[in-house]
């Protein structure tokens, strides 16, 4: 069964969680563009991270897709 919901990082959760606090306290998406090249930064450190974990487990256990593959498939 392939997995069609695409999944949410920690980064997206945390990026969403404070757009809606700002949202409530009348700021609107003011923390999309005031930190957008440090979120850009968190994701694409976090993806690494995921891409590095999936590919370490993938060589222990014999899985036969890339770890990028995996990225694209589950979180994009």
């Amino acid at each position: 069964m392939i997995n069609k919901m695409r999944k949410e990082t920690a980064v997206e959760w945390l990026v969403h969680e404070l757009d809606k606090q700002m949202i409530e306290r009348d700021k609107f998406d003011a923390f999309d563009w005031i930190f957008e090249d440090l979120i850009k930064q968190a994701k694409e450190m976090e993806r690494e991270q995921i891409v590095k974990a999936y590919h370490k487990g993938e060589f222990n256990s014999g899985v036969n897709e890339t770890s990028e593959k995996y990225y694209v498939k589950t979180y994009k």
